[in-house]
């Protein structure tokens, strides 16, 4: 399989970096395909939405867009043209009026789901054994030494916005749900799934199968390339 028409973008949630999809990005292009790793500052919602549209805007042709976890709401919220079908990897999807926050806490925590807090800079950094108890414990222990050493932390500027009309409802989407994630509850990605009328494929992974079960992962990109 190839394309080199085709263009994926995949695009890093809360607590990660562009690397989090190295097991990703070299098959996809190994295929055929155009892949970036679009780059948030996870500074507010509106800057990581920008940022995105900046990396839509230097590429051409069809997209697949790819959001895991946080970047779920933000993949939502770009009007690019270009993009004709959405992944979402174990992902959030707030619809239009609600906060990235109140799905990420709809339902009741894992018990060992991480206490998440500011600190003094106005930042939320995971606290680091929360990235083997919940972020993702099917990692090695080199997978989650990376993990923790590149994490970036979120404002809470990112999840308290109300999202405008998310692109779910105009594009076709797609849904990876963690069977095992303790970050976002597994029920909570299936009402989110549902409510979309995502084409949805569930797995017994963690929060972070890109890391740790990246086959799933290429899978249902995959699917959502042929589709278009």
């Amino acid at each position: 399989m190839g394309s080199n028409d085709v263009t994926i973008v995949l695009v890093h949630g809360a607590w990660a970096d562009g690397s989090s999809w190295a097991k990703i990005i070299g098959p996809l292009a190994a295929d055929g395909f155009k892949v970036t790793a679009a780059p948030l500052p996870l500074t507010s919602f509106g800057d990581d939405v920008a940022a995105l549209d900046r990396t839509l805007e230097r590429g051409t042709g069809p997209v697949v867009l790819v959001g895991h976890a946080y970047a779920g709401a933000v993949i939502a919220a770009t009007r690019s043209a270009q993009v004709k079908a959405l992944v979402y990897v174990a992902a959030l999807a707030p619809d239009e009026g609600e906060t990235v926050a109140a799905m990420f806490y709809r339902a009741e925590p894992h018990p060992q789901a991480p206490k998440l807090a500011p600190d003094a800079h106005g930042l939320i950094y995971l606290p680091e054994a929360a990235f083997a108890t919940a972020f993702a414990q099917q990692a090695s222990a080199e997978e989650l030494a990376v993990l923790s050493a590149v994490q970036r932390p979120i404002s809470p500027a990112c999840i308290t916005v109300a999202v405008e009309r998310p692109l779910w409802k105009d594009r076709p989407a797609w849904f990876l749900v963690a069977e095992q994630d303790r970050m976002i509850a597994p029920e909570t990605q299936r009402f989110m799934a549902l409510r979309m009328q995502a084409r949805t494929r569930s797995h017994p992974v963690d929060h972070t199968p890109l890391v740790t079960a990246p086959s799933v992962v290429l899978d249902i990109i995959r699917e959502a390339v042929d589709a278009i």
